[in-house]
């Protein structure tokens, strides 16, 4: 009976779900050490390959995702239960889902400017600066957005917001002037680099 059992699950969780073989695998959980590594240790053993991949602490969560690979005859459902069979999944939200979208990125995905904008709480602060890289055919690839606590603030803190950017190399002067003017206006320092 055991053996008929394990048959069973082994068949069951590897039964395809889906033609598609790209998946986006989503995580958010308690941080804590070590997450990484047990996630894509197990992802390894199973033989799933990782393509974007990203990690970030919110809080005192985090959060995982990837866009992956699987090999034949491993399914969404058996790579959702092998990652939440881990001891540091124990709180875990795991997502295993068909990624509808083309793995591969455009132009418009390749970073040209990173951009720093520093300083005191300013509701709306993302709003306008993402409105400004819109106005410039200009596309955000990777956002984080930061508070860190400063003494001489007396407990209010700093915001720190980077942008990693996409934009057209005849609009960058203009792009970056725009966006240099809405951090003065909004007493906000402002530093970028280009790529």
């Amino acid at each position: 009976m055991g053996q008929l059992y394990i048959s069973l699950f082994l068949f069951e969780n590897n039964m395809p779900d889906n033609r598609n073989s790209t998946v986006l695998i989503s995580i958010v959980s308690p941080d804590q050490l070590g997450l990484i590594a047990a996630v894509t240790g197990v992802m390894f053993d199973i033989g799933v390959n990782l393509a974007d991949t990203s990690f970030a602490i919110l809080g005192q969560g985090c959060e995982f995702s990837c866009v992956a690979e699987l090999p034949d005859g491993v399914s969404q459902r058996a790579v959702q239960s092998e990652i939440q069979g881990l001891p540091c999944m124990k709180e875990a939200d795991i997502l295993v889902m068909p990624f509808r979208f083309q793995a591969e990125k455009t132009q418009a995905a390749k970073i040209t400017h990173i951009i720093d904008v520093a300083g005191g709480d300013q509701p709306g602060l993302i709003a306008r600066l993402s409105e400004v890289f819109n106005d410039y055919d200009a596309n955000v690839v990777l956002m984080n957005s930061t508070k860190q606590e400063n003494k001489d603030t007396k407990g209010e803190g700093q915001y720190l917001t980077c942008f990693s950017v996409s934009i057209p190399e005849q609009r960058a002067e203009g792009c970056l002037a725009a966006i240099y003017n809405t951090a003065s206006q909004l007493q906000l320092s402002c530093v970028h680099r280009s790529l």
